[in-house]
């Protein structure tokens, strides 16, 4: 499976954001989301912005934050 790249700009997390990263997930397994400093700068607004993709995506996903880079993974099973 490929690796999907994204940036994440000024309009910040939306639903529009979030159903693009479930069509993406259809097909692949990671996908790397950039930060862009339009977004923010702010690593607490980031680590907000991380569960709340992860609530709306679902338990078979994780997410690690890298600087100012999300890299998310889709399980087979759910994880905790």
């Amino acid at each position: 499976m490929a690796l999907i790249k994204l940036q994440l700009g000024k309009k910040g997390l939306n639903s529009d954001f979030i159903e693009s990263l479930k069509k993406y997930f259809e097909r692949a397994d990671s996908i790397r989301v950039s930060i862009l400093k339009s977004a923010t700068r702010d690593r607490e607004e980031i680590k907000k912005w991380s569960s709340e993709i992860l609530s709306k995506l679902g338990k078979n996903y994780t997410c690690k934050i890298i600087g100012f880079t999300l890299v998310l993974r889709k399980w087979r099973k759910a994880r905790e």
